[in-house]
């Protein structure tokens, strides 16, 4: 039941009239809703009646008591449960910590060396490329101009030297095989070289096979030349001292005559008359 309807209770059990509005008065609080009780009342006289509903009223309840410890029950102290706890440690047989087993360092592969070397270049007539290590000076360029213009190759000009660095640029990764990536970015180079001046290249001039040096014993592998043919450019391949060699030896220049003049001669015979003077 709702409370307003135990207070209704209690009221008429106590002999009190109850009294309820039928009209809502301006402004007033809207009386809350209950359910109403239409019975007519009882005839038990009211004393009776508040009696028995404080008969039918819940019995309170009683608190828990409080379980009281045995006697003999002494609560531990925390040094004494500490004791206890050390005590078994010490007794517990104590074994060697194994030593965790180190894994094996697994060998590095090593890796060979770039090759970094500098090219220099000269085309002759558009069918000989000749080679050179390194860059080439203002004397050796007039040296390779007038044993050139001696022999017949060209007439004299300073000749137009195109540079080539390899590698190009910074690697950022280092190469598995640095020689065959040096061979595929010269022959890459001058087979784009060639195609862009329209040079159809019959034979390479080396000059510098008998010199020691990082360019030149670098551009050795690199042109990778065997029985006077170059493997990585797939070209016939005729060999010279260094500009460098000829500038500082009139000996050298002496010798080399008789083998640049017959180059002179192989210049001006077709290819299937020549004979190999290499």
């Amino acid at each position: 039941m709702t409370p307003e309807v135990i207070r209704r209770h209690y009221l008429e059990a106590m002999g009190i009239t109850a009294w309820a509005c039928r009209y809502q008065l301006p402004n007033a609080r809207p009386t809350e809703a209950c359910e109403w009780d239409d019975t007519p009342a009882a005839s038990t006289p009211p004393r009776e009646r508040l009696q028995a509903l404080l008969d039918d009223a819940p019995a309170p309840r009683t608190p828990p008591t409080d379980v009281q410890p045995a006697k003999g029950d002494v609560p531990a102290s925390p040094s004494a449960v500490r004791a206890l706890l050390e005590e078994q440690r010490s007794t517990a047989p104590s074994q060697p910590a194994k030593p965790s087993p180190t894994p094996a360092a697994e060998p590095q592969p090593t890796r060979a060396q770039p090759l970094e070397f500098h090219l220099s270049c000269v085309c002759i007539g558009g069918r000989w490329l000749s080679l050179h290590a390194g860059k080439l000076s203002a004397a050796e360029q007039r040296l390779l101009a007038n044993m050139l213009q001696a022999a017949g190759l060209s007439d004299g000009a300073m000749p137009d030297v195109t540079l080539f660095k390899w590698p190009p640029m910074a690697m950022t990764f280092a190469a598995d095989d640095p020689l065959e990536e040096a061979r595929e970015g010269v022959s890459a180079f001058v087979n784009g070289v060639a195609s862009r001046q329209g040079w159809q290249l019959e034979e390479l001039l080396w000059w510098g096979a008998d010199t020691t040096g990082s360019d030149h014993e670098a551009l050795s592998q690199v042109l990778d030349v065997h029985d006077d043919q170059s493997r990585s450019l797939a070209l016939p391949v005729w060999q010279a001292p260094a500009l460098s060699t000829l500038t500082h030896s009139i000996s050298a220049k002496r010798a080399l005559w008789p083998k640049l003049h017959a180059l002179g001669q192989r210049w001006h015979t077709p290819l299937s008359g020549r004979a190999d003077d290499r």
